[in-house]
């Protein structure tokens, strides 16, 4: 298992001013790679405390090649349906020459009707306006002389500069919440998987992995080169009652938050979003005992979220990689680089071991 962090804030000007939530994540940033940690990712999300103090991740990374020198950059993720493709490829090639190399470029479909409205997007597109985009990028980084002829983008010949460091480019990710769909064209497609398994059940998430790897196999990519992303919201402390207790109160603002956020979806309906019409209701049918019960939430004493991951390996495999939501923005940054320091002094070597 290889271990790193994302930034999802779910936090507004009510709670914590942005300029403090991006100094304390930068921070945060720096000890991650001084304790070792292999990747620092943020979101693409606008409007609601839910992901919206990050509406462009390229920035925020940009910010973090600066001060670090090894910790891998992941867009989690960025959004081609909202961005033309010859400008989101551009900002990510720069951010792969800043970073000398360092990029891991994951996609994301979006799935919030608001942001939808306001770029003028019809949700029924979205799958579309994703494989147009990503197919675009990947283009445009690995092809000179590039002419596109697409649905809804056309361009060429171009020849996009800077030229990516990574050769033919980047490493390319697909987020996928629920599509059994999604995951076996990402592994046809020979692309890289990250996904939340908060959202799907222990077997669910276990049959999507199984339509991956098959995916990725009968299309004869390279064995084990396949990449899989997991994130988990996650608080460790010494005393395992203070962990819970601060767990409980970060997550229950976290599903606040996403609760507004979907709001819309109880007028909205979509063809390319099947059952999203319930996601309002989704968000509160669980709570967080039952999530940290279930391992949906890293949440406890070293000892204890050594057996979570224990646990999430012998389910999913253990060459999956785990990305850490350590600080949303109602915890106090401290308890944030607690959770980070605990991890690498106390949980991951015996994990290793």
């Amino acid at each position: 298992m290889e271990f790193g962090v994302v930034f999802f804030p779910t936090v507004g000007p009510g709670d914590k001013p942005a300029p403090q939530y991006f100094d304390e994540c930068l921070h945060l940033a720096e000890l991650a790679e001084d304790l070792g940690f292999r990747h620092v990712k943020t979101v693409e999300h606008y409007f609601f405390p839910y992901g919206g103090y990050s509406p462009d991740p390229v920035t925020f990374l940009a910010a973090v090649a600066a001060r670090t020198s090894r910790i891998r950059l992941g867009t989690s993720a960025a959004i081609p349906a909202f961005t033309h493709p010859v400008k989101l490829a551009g900002k990510l090639a720069m951010l792969d020459n800043l970073s000398h190399g360092r990029l891991d470029a994951a996609f994301g479909r979006a799935f919030l009707p608001d942001e939808f409205a306001a770029f003028g997007i019809p949700l029924d597109e979205s799958r579309d306006r994703f494989t147009e985009g990503v197919t675009a990028c990947v283009r445009l980084w690995s092809e000179e002389d590039v002419r596109f002829e697409g649905r809804f983008h056309q361009f060429g010949p171009v020849t996009l500069l800077p030229r990516v460091v990574q050769r033919p480019h980047p490493p390319v990710f697909v987020t996928s919440a629920r599509s059994a769909e999604s995951v076996e064209r990402a592994g046809t497609d020979g692309y890289n998987l990250q996904t939340v398994p908060n959202v799907m059940s222990r077997e669910v998430l276990q049959e999507r992995l199984s339509i991956y790897r098959g995916a990725w196999a009968a299309a004869g990519h390279p064995e084990g080169a396949a990449r899989v992303h997991f994130s988990y919201p996650c608080v460790v402390a010494e005393d395992g009652a203070q962990a819970v207790l601060k767990g409980r109160f970060d997550e229950e603002r976290n599903t606040a938050a996403i609760a507004a956020a979907v709001r819309a979806w109880s007028g909205t309906t979509s063809a390319a979003y099947p059952g999203y019409e319930k996601l309002a209701d989704l968000t509160t049918r669980t709570t967080f005992d039952d999530r940290l019960k279930d391992d949906k939430v890293l949440v406890g004493d070293p000892e204890q979220v050594r057996g979570q991951l224990e646990r999430i390996a012998g389910w999913y495999g253990d060459d999956v990689t785990i990305s850490l939501g350590i600080h949303s923005g109602h915890l106090d940054v401290q308890d944030a680089a607690r959770t980070l320091r605990l991890l690498a002094d106390r949980v991951l070597p015996k994990l290793h071991a």
